[in-house]
C-alpha cells in the first residue's frame, strides 16, 4: 500500500497563501464553538496539497483531531456500497435495468402512496418494478423514516425500518421495508432513501457473502482502506471521536459517546446506506481510487468505462426538476445524480464554485467529500455534528477550496 504524498500546493496548480484560507474557516468554526473538532485534506494532481484538523475529537476526554481520528461517515458508505453493486454488475450478475424482484421476491406487487391524512394512507399499485438503477439512483419511491416529512416517513418511524439501531437481520429488515408503501412510482422522482442497504442486501444475495465481508474483503482491504469498517476494533477506539449535536447554549452536545456507544461492538446490520466508520486518509484513498478511474496502487476494482457511467447523470434533468430542490443545507438546482453520487450539471445554476462532472456526497454528522476530474482535485471534509444541515459549511469550503487554484 503507497501513502499519498504530501506536495508543495504551488507543485500542482494551488496557491498556498489561499489555502490558509481554510485553516482560518476551520480555527473560527472550533473557537465560535459550531464544531467540536474539523478536518480538511485537500488533494491535487495525486499529492496532498494541504491536511490540517483544529479542535477535539472528544471533548469529555479533551482528545485532539488528529490525522488518524477515526468518524462516523455514514451516508458517505453509499458510494462504497454502489461500487460493490458495479462490481457484480461488471461480473454479468444484473442489467441495470433489471427489476430487483428477479433476486428479491418481497417487493413484488408494491403499493405506491396516492394522498391521505390522520395517518391513513391512500395507494395504487406500482406502475412497474423498483430496478437496479432506481436504487442506485434513489429514485426507487422507497424514503427514511428520519426525514420526518411525509406519511410514509412516519410509517417507516411506526415500523422500525431503520438500518442504524434494528434489532433484526439485514435480510429481515429489508422484508420489512417491502411491506411498506413506496413514497412516488419507481423511476418518477428523487428520495433520498434507504435504497442503499437494499442494494447492500442485493449485494449478499447475489454473491452469496454477507455483505459486510463482502464490502470488507472485495472493496475496503483491496483498497487499504485500514481503518475503515462497520465498528471500531478495541484496540482503535481511543482514536475513535465523539458525536455532537448543538447545544441550547450553541456549543456541542453530545449525542453518541466514542467509548460507550454503538460502534464499539460489532453491528449486527452492516447498512450499506450509512453503516461505516474511518479516517479522511482512507477515504482520500477511495477518492483516489475513483479520479483513477478504478484503479489504486496496481489493483482495479472497476473498469474505467463503469466508472465513467458510475458519475454521470442518470436523472431527466437536476435532482429540483425530479422534486428535490433542496436537500440538507444545499440547494439541487444544476445538480445531477449518478450511480452512488451526486453529479454537478451546471455551477452557475447552483450558484457555487465547481466543474460540470465533478461528483460528490456527504455524511449524517456534517462529512463531506468530492471528486473533480476536471481539476484532478479531491477534498475530504471531516466533523461529527448532527443533524447535516446545522451549518453551510460544505459550501462554504468548497468556495474556500476552489479559490485557492491558480492553474
Amino acid at each position: 500500500m503507497t501513502a499519498i504524498s504530501s506536495v508543495r500546493p504551488e507543485e500542482v496548480g494551488l496557491c498556498s497563501r489561499r489555502l490558509e484560507r481554510i485553516d482560518g474557516w476551520m480555527r473560527r468554526l472550533v473557537e465560535d464553538g459550531k464544531l467540536p473538532g474539523v478536518q480538511v485534506l485537500v488533494m491535487r494532481r495525486g499529492g496532498i496539497a494541504f491536511s490540517r484538523e483544529h479542535g477535539l475529537a472528544d471533548i469529555a476526554r479533551g482528545k485532539p483531531m488528529a490525522p488518524d481520528t477515526i468518524v462516523r461517515i455514514y451516508s458517505m458508505t453509499k458510494p462504497l456500497a454502489s461500487v460493490a453493486a458495479m462490481m457484480l454488475y461488471e461480473e454479468g450478475r444484473f442489467q441495470l435495468d433489471d427489476p430487483i424482484t428477479r433476486f428479491l421476491p418481497c417487493f413484488r406487487n408494491m403499493r405506491v402512496a396516492a394522498g391521505g391524512m390522520w395517518g391513513k394512507v391512500d395507494t395504487v399499485p406500482a406502475e412497474r418494478d423498483i430496478t437496479f438503477r432506481d436504487l442506485l439512483t434513489h429514485t426507487s419511491g422507497l424514503t427514511y423514516g428520519f426525514l420526518q416529512s411525509t406519511l410514509i416517513d412516519a410509517i417507516y418511524r411506526e415500523h422500525g425500518i431503520d438500518f442504524q439501531t434494528s434489532d433484526l437481520s439485514l435480510a429481515a429488515l429489508v422484508e420489512e421495508a417491502a411491506k411498506l408503501p413506496l413514497l412516488a412510482q419507481p423511476g418518477r422522482e428523487w428520495n433520498y432513501s434507504i435504497a442503499t442497504d437494499v442494494l447492500g442486501h442485493l449485494v449478499a444475495v447475489i454473491s452469496g457473502m454477507p455483505f459486510g465481508d463482502f464490502l470488507r474483503e472485495r472493496v475496503i482491504r483491496p483498497l487499504g482502506m485500514v481503518d475503515t469498517d462497520f465498528h471500531i476494533a478495541q484496540d482503535k477506539i481511543a482514536r475513535f471521536a465523539s458525536n455532537y449535536t448543538p447545544g441550547g447554549d450553541g456549543r456541542p452536545k453530545l449525542i453518541d459517546d466514542a467509548v460507550t456507544g454503538p460502534f464499539a461492538t460489532p453491528r449486527l446490520i452492516a447498512s450499506g446506506g450509512g453503516g461505516l466508520v474511518g479516517t479522511a486518509s482512507d477515504y482520500m484513498r477511495f477518492c483516489r481510487f475513483m479520479l483513477n478511474k478504478g484503479e489504486l496502487d496496481g489493483v482495479r476494482l472497476l473498469s474505467r468505462k463503469t466508472v465513467e457511467l458510475m458519475t454521470m447523470n442518470h436523472l431527466g434533468g437536476d435532482m429540483a426538476a425530479m422534486g428535490q430542490p433542496r436537500f440538507s443545507e444545499s440547494p439541487y438546482f444544476g445538480i445531477g445524480f449518478g450511480l452512488g453520487f451526486s453529479v454537478m450539471l451546471d455551477p452557475a445554476k447552483a450558484q457555487i464554485l465547481g466543474t460540470p462532472g465533478e461528483y460528490a456526497w456527504g455524511g449524517a454528522a456534517s462529512t463531506a467529500f468530492w471528486c473533480d476530474p476536471g481539476e484532478e482535485m479531491a477534498v475530504v471534509l471531516l466533523t461529527q455534528l448532527m443533524p447535516s444541515s446545522t451549518y453551510p459549511i460544505r459550501r462554504e469550503l468548497r468556495v474556500l477550496t476552489y479559490q485557492a487554484i491558480l492553474e
